[in-house]
């Protein structure tokens, strides 16, 4: 063997096949740690070794961080060649043939990018412009179902004439959504912008409506694609990836790399058909299973399968390690989230005590974010200090601060921090200048912000609202007052309406919020159950 491909060695049998098989369609199955990133950069050196000019090549990813390591990987192996694969995300990638395309779809080539709070604000501006109540029209509910069509390929004018989108609209109180998605539409046109989604639709428009023939250009320009995390696209990405292939000439050279059983962002659109339906739209597909896992133990591996077994929809596999022995999987049964918590944690100190095991070495996966509190407490007890990847802490997150706000200004009206996160949050109109005002006066007397909104010299308007605000607050302490700090926490949260806000926006991450503030009232109750928190306590918590 040429020492040009001396790399192939590094492969095992079905990598090395995966890697060899470059003409025509590939899918290859990838199981966890099987190597399947190895595949796809050896895959892309071996391509340029075989003669392929590196700019023929385009590999798609779900993350800069994939592609920067695919690149560094490829550098290894080929020198600065890599720099001329066009590798990236799939928006990273498609705004830049934008750059260059955009014209022919009557934006300008240097359009603007919006990113979440840009769009937000723009429907505000949209529902405001319509006289809608922002309320019910609520920004981050509107930009997801706008975001929603879009993945789909629902444009304003085919969301309108879909009968099932209109009847979800009326059933939610928002008929409208459907002209504030056109007149979102229009307003991003004509500010010469495309926001994420539109970076994919802007995409598929180009390539579908072909001006100029554009289409031919990138087909021509990318001999060879590639994609990794396949199982995540959705149906839009799946579109715009078969337009670069769809040509009678084609010869499809293509390779996906994914894994049906990884499949977790359906909430984003991604849909698992994806993978499953390749093998139907492309000819002569070459499937390459890795199933070696390089990562793991026979029991983790054996306890995965048994798992996989179970899916409804899947690609038949079985993964195996030759790495035998390790520690079996214990299973532990607890009645509550509690006595879980309280179970892990002594455990985590029992293998800490008797294995000497560094904290750095131990690991607790959890579900969602609110299962977070009870284990931080019990580590808490236990004096183990960790830390939360992925996320932030409980007693850190938005929502939880918010609730613990009001416990806080309650308990201390001196609590300016406190004041100035709730005044205006659920929003009720208490803007800026107001605050201002009210600073200057506290300023001037040396007295808090809460006491200035009794004394400080404000517009009829403003003074209505902060009567409202004072109002609410003197219903809380006097609620403190009769009841437990369980029963006062229930009462902020229904008297200021935070759950209800948050439902509207009907999103993944707003379920995940709400599910925290429940975490918090059930951590409340348990505590003024076993321990009689007071309020002051409870809220003491946050820092």
């Amino acid at each position: 063997m040429s020492d040009k491909f001396k790399y192939l060695e590094e492969l095992n049998q079905i990598q090395r096949e995966a890697v060899e098989k470059t003409e025509g369609p590939v899918m290859v199955i990838a199981g966890p740690g099987s190597g399947k990133t190895r595949v796809l950069t050896f895959r892309i050196a071996h391509l340029i070794h075989l003669g392929i000019y590196p700019w023929n090549i385009l590999a798609l990813t779900f993350t800069n961080k994939a592609a920067k390591e695919m690149k560094e990987r490829i550098e290894a192996q080929v020198g600065s060649n890599a720099q001329r694969v066009w590798m990236g995300t799939f928006h990273s990638i498609f705004a830049r043939i934008l750059r260059v395309e955009a014209h022919r779809l009557d934006f300008p080539n240097d359009f603007t990018i919006y990113d979440a709070d840009d769009s937000k604000n723009l429907i505000k501006e949209v529902v405001a412009s319509m006289n809608l109540d922002p309320k019910i029209y609520n920004a981050g509910t509107i930009r997801a179902r706008i975001s929603r069509a879009k993945s789909n390929l629902i444009t304003p004018k085919l969301y309108a004439q879909t009968e099932e989108l209109m009847q979800f609209d009326r059933m939610n109180k928002v008929p409208m959504t459907f002209q504030v998605y056109q007149k979102y539409y229009d307003r991003c046109i004509r500010a010469g912008a495309m926001d994420f989604d539109d970076l994919l639709l802007q995409m598929f428009r180009l390539l579908y409506t072909n001006p100029d023939n554009v289409r031919q250009k990138y087909q021509q320009l990318f001999k060879y694609v590639l994609v990794d995390e396949f199982q995540d696209t959705n149906h839009l990405q799946y579109e715009i990836i078969r337009l670069f292939l769809d040509y009678d000439e084609s010869p499809n050279n293509i390779c996906i790399v994914g894994d049906d059983a990884q499949s977790i962002y359906s909430f984003r659109g991604a849909t698992i058909e994806n993978i499953l339906k390749f093998e139907r739209d492309f000819q002569n597909v070459a499937t390459f299973k890795l199933e070696q896992n390089y990562r793991s133990t026979t029991y983790i591996v054996d306890a995965a399968n048994e798992l996989i077994l179970n899916n409804k929809k899947q690609i038949k596999k079985k993964i195996w390690t030759d790495q035998l022995g390790g520690s079996k999987i214990k299973l532990i049964k607890a009645l509550t989230d509690r006595e879980e918590g309280r179970k892990v944690s002594d455990q985590i100190l029992e293998i800490k005590t008797r294995s000497h095991i560094k904290n750095n070495e131990i690991a607790i996966l959890y579900r969602t974010n609110a299962q977070s509190r009870i284990f931080e407490e019990y580590l808490r007890n236990l004096n183990i200090p960790y830390r939360i990847y992925g996320g932030i802490s409980f007693y850190q997150r938005k929502e939880v601060k918010d609730v613990l706000a009001y416990m806080r200004l309650t308990i201390n009206p001196k609590d300016d921090e406190a004041f100035k996160r709730i005044v205006n949050y659920p929003k009720r109109g208490i803007g800026d200048k107001v605050i201002e005002t009210l600073a200057n006066h506290a300023e001037s007397r040396n007295i808090s912000l809460y006491e200035a909104c009794f004394e400080a010299e404000l517009t009829p308007r403003a003074r209505t609202l902060i009567n409202d605000f004072i109002r609410l607050i003197e219903s809380i302490k006097e609620k403190n007052i009769e009841t437990n700090a369980y029963e006062t926490a229930r009462y902020i949260v229904k008297s200021t309406h935070i759950t209800e806000i948050i439902e509207l926006e009907k999103t993944i991450e707003a379920q995940s919020r709400i599910e925290n503030i429940n975490a918090l009232m059930n951590g409340i109750q348990e505590f003024v159950e076993n321990d009689e928190f007071s309020l002051d306590e409870i809220a003491e918590k946050e820092t």
